[in-house]
């Protein structure tokens, strides 16, 4: 912890500013109120910005981030797939940690290597499909661009945005704090691209489109626009940026300052430090102003109301004024409390709607893969590309799920956060959005031993046939012909015999066919069922999180109004001696406070630090 700044210099950081106003609080025995200080200093300390790098299959997303690191961080081959999601982060020294998802309860599993066999764990070539079973990978770089807690992610691509890694990224949008779409210039947006976009500007607060391999297509420039014009018409805001990464690189090892501008790089990490770690930094700053000057009220509040007691003809209006504030916040900690209705009524609202829509979009994909089924014959012909299907529909389906729950989570914490302030943003605590890992839970989808249906098993089922057709028709040509075996009989055995193949062929498909069916449901079934009660578990956790939350707010406001009757009961009963003294000594600590007020007042513009003044805690509804 950095030291305390002196009383006579103005915070530099939020940190400081935090550190003086649990300086100036020490006094007055809160800890829920240094509690509240502590907890949003760890948050400002903290302070990581996650900045997915998504795109399709062989893009120049590596490239990308190896270019705003100015590092080799991420293998480059020219044929050769991402496999495992790699987070580069700001490390004193090079360090790379395999990652692995613990089970339930378990923490996760983490396996330090050297730098040089990296590409090993994370590439198609020597992780095809990720068979380790890395959830992703740590790689640390002492570079000064993440030196502010930025942290690059780059995704896998293998099979385009609407693959099952697609879906993965897409499940991941909510936990990011800024998303780079990479593209090249070999061709313009496609549909799955504008999807994937709408989806996450959604959820981001921060979206951008990076146009790579400039050098390498001549109408680069003509493919911009018309990327531009299809933002536009989708309605999306974000910027676009046209960047050559082979040209960054030879600047980085050349120290070339031309083929760097040439680049294009310099405007897209200007972009990634004003605009994404800027943000971050304003967000950071409003959230630790919000908290220093709402504990910072709460304790002039009481000092105030002590002062105002000390005047006969006001106290009794105070009083009053102070028992129908503390019977409001009483209020708010009551179950039957107009916030708990909302947050209970909204938590069973959206189980059900999530519930609801995850459950219709499974059976649609039901009911897509019966007519596919029935319109492709047999299914053991083409089972490895229908299961693929089957598992990227679903993988897409779960995650635009659980994309559409985390916004209605929100949502409903706003709505929560409105009985107690017009401040909604800054009332909100930080929602659990982790990506779901429920799908690794479900059995991958096999389709059941099929009987082969081979020559001597169709001369078995044609001899079958063909004697019955003899038999039956023999006896009507022996009338004509003397004998049994005669052509009547034997043109009847042969057409049995071929009607007695195909009928069986058709038996067989059709029971293939129901197999697929039956195997593709229960995948499906088990998808549900593991994705709906991840969803369950998360809103649960998000119920708890807004309750704990909001509580915690109602009992500081209660116990501070508390503070303010008895120090102003105190007030009534002082003599006149005590109060001159007393008066003094508030008066300078309503200044300190006011210091500290000032102070953190000075980490915001000054528009929005007149509005964080214009919002008191405690003036809150019922």
């Amino acid at each position: 912890m950095t030291g305390t700044p002196a009383s006579g210099a103005p915070a530099t950081d939020p940190a400081e500013a935090v550190d003086r106003a649990l300086a100036a609080i020490a006094r007055y025995e809160r800890p829920d109120l240094d509690e509240r200080l502590r907890v949003s200093r760890t948050r400002v300390l903290d302070g990581r910005v996650r900045v997915l790098v998504v795109g399709e299959f062989k893009q120049g997303k590596s490239m990308l981030v190896n270019g705003l690191v100015g590092a080799p961080v991420c293998p480059t081959f020219d044929d050769i797939a991402t496999a495992v999601p790699t987070v580069v982060r700001h490390a004193e020294s090079v360090t790379v940690t395999l990652v692995r998802r613990g089970g339930p309860g378990t923490e996760p599993v983490r396996v330090d290597v050297p730098a040089a066999d990296l590409a090993a764990h994370v590439c198609e070539q020597g992780n095809p499909g990720n068979r380790e079973g890395w959830s992703h990978v740590e790689v640390g770089v002492p570079r000064p661009v993440l030196a502010g807690g930025l942290e690059l992610v780059d995704t896998p691509g293998v099979g385009g945005l609407q693959s099952v890694h697609g879906a993965a990224t897409m499940a991941a949008l909510p936990s990011a704090d800024a998303v780079l779409l990479v593209s090249d210039a070999s061709q313009e947006y496609t549909a799955p691209e504008i999807e994937f976009l709408r989806h996450a500007a959604s959820v981001c607060p921060t979206v951008a489109c990076v146009l790579t391999k400039t050098d390498l297509y001549p109408e680069s420039a003509r493919i911009a626009e018309l990327n531009r014009g299809h933002l536009a018409a989708a309605g999306i805001t974000a910027e676009l940026f046209e960047v050559s990464s082979t040209l960054r690189w030879h600047a980085v090892v050349a120290g070339d300052t031309e083929a760097n501008a040439e680049s294009g790089f310099p405007a897209l990490v200007g972009y990634v430090r004003k605009r994404v770690l800027g943000q971050a930094d304003r967000i950071a700053r409003r959230g630790v102003v919000h908290d220093v000057l709402a504990v910072t009220d709460q304790i002039a509040g009481s000092l105030r109301a002590e002062l105002t007691a000390q005047d006969p003809e006001a106290a009794a209006a105070l009083m009053a004024g102070l028992t129908a504030a503390q019977e409001r916040a009483t209020a708010l900690k009551e179950r039957s409390a107009r916030w708990q209705q909302t947050l209970n009524d909204g938590v069973a609202d959206l189980n059900a709607d999530i519930d609801y829509d995850l459950r219709d979009r499974m059976r649609e994909i039901s009911r897509l893969a019966e007519d596919e089924l029935a319109a492709v014959g047999d299914p053991t012909k083409v089972w490895d590309q229908f299961a693929g299907w089957v598992q990227q529909e679903v993988a897409n389906a779960a995650a635009a799920n659980f994309v559409w729950a985390t916004q209605r989570a929100r949502h409903l914490a706003q709505q929560v956060a409105e009985h107690f302030s017009s401040d909604r943003d800054q009332l909100l605590p930080a929602l659990r959005n982790d990506p779901s890992d429920a799908l690794r839970s479900v059995r991958q989808m096999t389709m059941p031993d099929a009987a082969a249906f081979g020559v001597g098993a169709k001369a078995l089922t044609g001899l079958k046939g063909g004697y019955m057709g003899m038999l039956m028709f023999g006896m009507m040509g022996s009338i004509l012909f003397g004998s049994l075996v005669n052509p009547i009989g034997i043109g009847a055995g042969i057409v049995m015999a071929g009607k007695s193949v195909g009928d069986e062929r058709k038996r067989i498909v059709t029971k293939r066919q129901n197999e697929a069916k039956t195997a593709a449901k229960r995948y499906v079934d088990d998808v549900t069922f593991q994705v709906g009660k991840d969803s369950r578990d998360r809103l649960r956790a998000v119920q708890r999180d807004l309750r704990d939350h909001f509580t915690e707010q109602a009992e500081q406001l209660k116990r501070s109004l508390a503070e303010s009757q008895q120090a102003a009961e105190r007030a009534v009963k002082q003599s006149h001696a005590e109060r001159a003294a007393r008066h003094a000594e508030i008066t300078a600590q309503l200044a300190e406070l006011e210091a500290v007020r000032a102070d953190a007042r000075a980490l915001l513009p000054r528009p929005a630090a007149r509005a964080a003044q214009a919002r008191p805690e405690q003036a809150v509804a019922s």
